[in-house]
């Protein structure tokens, strides 16, 4: 009995960890993005940036795909990065239930601070951790997603 209460409080333990960890990186990103003068951008648009990054043209539903999120979801984020002015949409001249999004130049203009948060952020995140130790945290992390 007390084995199994241990192994339920740290499951426990481990999935509070990853949700304090997820925090602190969200208030990093926000933070450094504030000092940066961008307001406006939550941490759920920056897979959408770093899949523009990737590639400047892409439909909703391929965004969709790439960041593992529902097409309500990704169309909330796009329309708030619209009226923002970092990308914009629009629809296939031959079929026009696809919508297809881009970056503008103010959205374009994002990579290089994009890049200096993400380094910034691994760095810390990474602090004192062997490159052995970042394979297994990848292989176990992965393994535990998959198994949801």
């Amino acid at each position: 009995m007390t084995s199994n209460y241990n192994m339920i409080m740290e499951t426990r333990d481990a999935i509070s960890l990853i949700s304090k960890i997820r925090e602190k990186v969200n208030r990093f990103i926000v933070a450094e993005m504030d000092k940066n003068g961008i307001s406006g951008i939550g941490t759920s648009h920056g897979d959408i940036f770093y899949a523009l990054f990737k590639n400047p043209r892409l439909t909703m539903a391929d965004i969709s795909k790439k960041i593992s999120k529902d097409k309500s979801t990704v169309t909330a984020l796009v329309d708030k990065l619209v009226r923002l002015g970092y990308v914009m949409k629009e629809r296939d001249k031959e079929d026009t239930r696809v919508v297809y999004v881009a970056l503008t130049q103010k959205g374009s203009e994002l990579k290089p601070l994009f890049e200096s948060i993400s380094k910034e952020m691994l760095d810390a995140f990474y602090l004192n951790i062997s490159d052995e130790e970042k394979e297994e945290l990848l292989h176990i992390l992965k393994k535990i997603y998959s198994n949801l």
